[in-house]
């Protein structure tokens, strides 16, 4: 095994069949900035709009990633494949609040050619595991645009549930979208593997 792949290996946070996840590192933004920039037409229903549409706007949002990635209010996972080390896509979560509330949001995103093979159903489970187990969060929420079917059938899939409705909750694609509001508790993740 070539050096430079067994330290991204080892770099792993959690470990799945098929894919693993990290938090990014420099030498990932040409790879990053390439999957996002193919990407973005895919995604951009669905994301807040980049501060500028410039060229660079990969590479801005990279830096600004690669600052936060790892930080007592925020966890950003890259999904990296595990037979090439191929980042798919990401799984982030958010907003992480301590003390009493114990709390986070969780967003995820895979890339365009990456769709409907399984990456982001078993990184967004590696990093539930993460949430409950390392960080000890009590609650993780994802609130998904309604229109958003595929989105809606993965956070169902992992066990989320239907909390709520929050009307113009997120300024997306340039408007306030309307979301739908999911969450899980510890108690609800415990019960999902019980039955695994």
């Amino acid at each position: 095994m070539p050096t430079q792949r067994k330290s991204l290996v080892d770099r792993a946070l959690a470990k799945g069949r098929v894919v693993y996840v990290r938090h990014p590192v420099k030498r990932d933004e040409t790879q990053w900035c390439a999957l996002w920039d193919e990407s973005w037409g895919h995604l951009m229903p669905w994301f807040p709009r980049p501060a500028s549409n410039h060229a660079g706007a990969a590479t801005t949002r990279f830096g600004l990633m690669l600052k936060s990635c790892d930080t007592p209010s925020n966890q950003q996972h890259l999904v990296c494949r595990r037979e090439d080390d191929q980042i798919v896509g990401m799984v982030n979560l958010g907003q992480i609040f301590h003390g009493p509330f114990r709390n986070c949001y969780m967003g995820y995103w895979i890339g365009k050619r990456y769709t409907g093979l399984g990456y982001t159903t078993e990184a967004v489970r590696l990093v539930l595991r993460r949430a409950f187990v390392e960080l000890k969060l009590h609650r993780v929420e994802a609130n998904v645009i309604p229109d958003n079917a595929p989105s809606i059938a993965l956070a169902e899939r992992v066990g989320f549930r239907r909390e709520g409705y929050s009307p113009k909750y997120l300024k997306i694609a340039g408007r306030w979208q309307d979301h739908a509001r999911y969450a899980m508790t510890v108690e609800d993740w415990r019960e999902i593997r019980s039955r695994r």
